[in-house]
């Protein structure tokens, strides 16, 4: 099932992130380190609003609405809600960007809001599909965003350029379309009846989720706005260049496999009971790791290559530096989400995580003050890595309390084994070809190390890599 689900959602999620490292590449390109910046403080003043104000409405629903056979009084409910939330959301943003952005807060305030009210009428319908099992169709809808994401915001750029404003409101514009392209598509399929929680119940799930998410603010994207007050929108921009080129990847995969594993596993929970659930998520934790820490170790070997290719030569030196520790904050913080945040979820008792968001906070905030003085982006990418590992180990203990996880240690030794064969195949590989150009490097390392990967992955794990390659074949039309 996971791999089946996996396969179906990654075609969609690659193309998305590979949208977002185009567009990057591009706009680095395009503007300069400041305006790029500023780009990136858009988008974190957004994703903390959203996590804070807008996005409980989206666990809630997939926690409380059922699956398959969503019906219409569930969704009003949720978008009536959303509307509130959402204007909330706005005024919220607009204050922020006054201390963000004081010299040019009206124009960091629309880009925010554009953000925000896209995203929120996009993930409410994606939302609905996931709820819908609709794969395939989530999957397609995905891939228009991804086009639209990096198809508007070149365009904006021509029309009015050198401005982060109008690649923000470009892209916000294809997420918008293609939200509201995939709610129609979600309406089609909605049941008449009632809602399936009160609005009492909707609250009583969600409340916790706001309030840990305001706990959490320090450990989404405060190391951002610690840069900006400590030296300049500059050295946000390397920062966030570092993270975006080091998170992408591993998030694709994380993402592509907890997209149909989550409403299966509470589904699970529910009908099977907690030790079926707990099966399940020890076969997710395994086979997450098994798959992302490859990537994480082709990121850090082919660092240097993946920097001259994608950024302008002033990142260079800087951004591949951080990609080891930004690789493991990333890999700490999907576990922590999608393999422990799962079993309390499923419990009914989000307001735990309460306790692992404000660890988090409190580690990336102490690290910040603490190194970033001093050390700069190096500094904001290790009070990061302080953050999320406090905040998995806090999660992790909360979750073994309520249902106990299998440590998939055979996996997780072979798997360590395994990165760090690809890796060094892959540098090896890369340097025999010093002579050649960047992307030549890249190419041969990235060839080598994911063949000598799933060689690996073939021998020690036989049976799931034949019906991996056989599913694979299926959905590509190979006989």
């Amino acid at each position: 099932m996971l791999l089946r689900s996996t396969l179906i959602y990654a075609p969609a999620i690659l193309l998305t992130r590979m949208s977002a490292l185009l567009l990057i590449a591009v706009a680095t390109r395009l503007i300069d380190q400041t305006e790029f910046g500023l780009l990136t403080l858009v988008v974190t003043i957004g994703e903390m609003t959203d996590v804070a104000v807008t996005n409980w409405l989206r666990i809630s629903l997939l926690r409380l609405g059922g699956k398959k056979d969503v019906s219409r009084g569930s969704l009003f409910l949720a978008a009536r809600v959303m509307v509130l939330t959402t204007l909330l959301a706005l005024a919220v943003s607009a204050a922020a960007s006054t201390l963000v952005a004081p010299d040019r807060w009206i124009e960091f305030a629309l880009a925010v809001g554009g953000y925000l009210i896209a995203g929120a009428i996009g993930r409410f319908a994606l939302t609905v599909l996931q709820m819908q099992q609709r794969h395939s169709t989530y999957s397609m809808l995905e891939f228009l965003r991804a086009v639209l994401q990096l198809a508007l915001p070149l365009l904006a750029i021509y029309i009015l350029p050198g401005s982060f404003l109008s690649i923000s409101l470009g892209s916000s514009l294809g997420v918008l379309i293609a939200g509201l392209i995939a709610g129609t598509i979600a309406w089609s399929k909605v049941v008449a009846g009632p809602a399936r929680f009160s609005q009492r119940e909707f609250f009583a799930f969600g409340v916790p989720l706001v309030v840990i998410a305001l706990v959490g603010f320090g450990l989404n994207n405060a190391e951002r706005l610690f840069l900006n007050a400590y030296y300049n929108a500059g050295s946000v921009a390397i920062f966030a260049a570092a993270y975006a080129l080091a998170r992408q990847p591993i998030d694709m995969v994380a993402n592509a496999i907890n997209m149909g594993a989550f409403p299966e596993i509470v589904g699970r929970f529910d009908s099977e009971g907690a030790t079926s659930a707990a099966a399940l998520l020890s076969n997710l934790m395994a086979l997450m790791i098994r798959l992302c820490l490859p990537v994480a170790a082709l990121l850090v070997a082919l660092g240097p290559e993946i920097t001259s290719v994608v950024l302008p030569v002033q990142y260079h030196g800087h951004v591949d530096q951080l990609f080891l520790v930004i690789a493991f904050s990333v890999l700490c913080a999907n576990l922590t989400s999608f393999v422990y945040g799962a079993v309390v979820h499923a419990h009914k008792k989000p307001w735990l995580l309460v306790w692992a968001n404000g660890a988090g906070s409190i580690g990336t905030i102490g690290l910040s003050l603490l190194l970033i003085p001093t050390m700069a982006e190096t500094g904001a990418a290790l009070a990061l890595a302080g953050g999320t590992l406090s905040s998995l180990a806090v999660c992790a203990a909360i979750s073994q309390k309520l249902t106990a996880i299998p440590l998939p240690l055979r996996d997780i030794f072979f798997s360590i084994g395994i990165a760090a064969i690809t890796g060094v195949t892959a540098k090896l590989s890369s340097v025999a070809f010093a002579q050649a150009p960047d992307l030549v490097q890249l190419a041969v390392g990235a060839v080598v190390g994911g063949l000598t990967f799933l060689a690996l992955n073939g021998l020690i794990h036989p049976t799931e890599t034949r019906a991996l390659a056989q599913r694979a074949c299926r959905r590509l039309g190979i006989a």
